[in-house]
């Protein structure tokens, strides 16, 4: 029997998938993508590298199974829930190939695929550089909204010419096309102005990280107001967070502290304009993971959703 969806005041919840780090693997993938439809979340999502430098990044992104790989496996798999990439990085690959992978990702899974996008932070120059796209580096953001542009024009079926500064395309055939077309949802990433108008103008959602409740709701009228100005209604909105159990709060914002505290973030999160929340659990083992899943559903999002229906009645 399949669960009812689990949410805060209609917010959704989502997992992002361990498709880094020890451990990762079709075990511990499959363990949790199984207990995030057993606790009715909505949707599973997938963190993108492909070769960070040695040192720091290494430990956590050191170990990585392939973005797009992962989702299609993982999808094929569990085909109750969204599937989404948190977040890939357009420049860092190539803009055609992409939309190939992910029109097929997302007829092979029946129009279930969110496209996350991100330019990519500063300190990734050296994984540019691995990746043979060092001179990119410096165009990133203009390579990003032509991508979101080029995607558009192929997933619409048309085979009129495409040009733009980095792609010139004018004889090719396109397909399959993916089940929504040229509306296939791309969910924009980043805090910077630039990222916010980007969302506005070539998004369908906008995707958050690191970001508090009251960092999402000072940032808010800012979203609002670069909408206004495309006239484009607001977007989806979410926000990736960490979760740890029975760790104090520190100076980087997670989802900690006691249960009630947990829960008035994630009512804090609903209030400040929220539509899907989407977390990240330290463990790195089957069991372990699955019952953290079980323990935030049933400790945290139940009580929180359960202190929203108070206030609304």
């Amino acid at each position: 029997m399949t669960p009812s969806q689990q949410t805060v005041a209609g917010m959704k919840l989502g997992l992002v998938l361990p498709n880094k780090g020890a451990g990762a693997g079709p075990e511990l993938l499959d363990a949790a993508a199984s207990a995030t439809a057993e606790v009715g979340w909505n949707s599973l999502w997938v963190t993108d590298h492909l070769m960070v430098p040695r040192g720091e990044e290494e430990d956590e992104y050191g170990t990585m199974l392939e973005a797009l790989t992962t989702i299609a496996w993982v999808g094929g798999r569990h085909p109750a829930l969204t599937i989404g990439t948190s977040v890939v990085s357009p420049a860092m690959r190539d803009a055609p190939l992409l939309a190939k992978e992910l029109a097929t990702i997302d007829v092979l899974l029946g129009g279930r695929l969110v496209v996350g996008v991100g330019v990519s932070d500063s300190g990734d120059l050296q994984e540019y550089r691995n990746m043979g796209k060092e001179d990119r580096f410096r165009t990133r953001g203009a390579y990003v909204d032509e991508t979101i542009r080029l995607w558009r024009h192929l997933w619409s079926g048309t085979r009129e010419p495409f040009e733009g500064e980095f792609h010139t395309i004018d004889d090719f055939t396109f397909a399959p096309l993916p089940l929504a077309r040229e509306q296939l949802p791309v969910w924009c990433g980043g805090r910077s102005r630039r990222a916010l108008r980007r969302t506005a103008e070539l998004c369908d959602g906008y995707h958050a990280a690191q970001t508090s409740p009251d960092d999402l709701r000072e940032r808010m009228p800012q979203l609002e107001a670069a909408f206004a100005l495309t006239g484009r209604p607001m977007p989806v909105v979410s926000t990736r967070a960490r979760v740890y159990f029975d760790r104090p709060r520190g100076d980087v914002y997670a989802i900690t502290g006691s249960p009630e505290e947990m829960a008035a973030d994630l009512v804090a999160f609903r209030e400040a304009g929220n539509d899907e929340l989407i977390v990240v659990f330290d463990a790195h083992e089957p069991d372990a993971l699955a019952a953290q899943i079980r323990r935030f559903a049933d400790d945290v999002v139940a009580r929180a959703d359960a202190a929203m229906l108070d206030r609304a009645g």
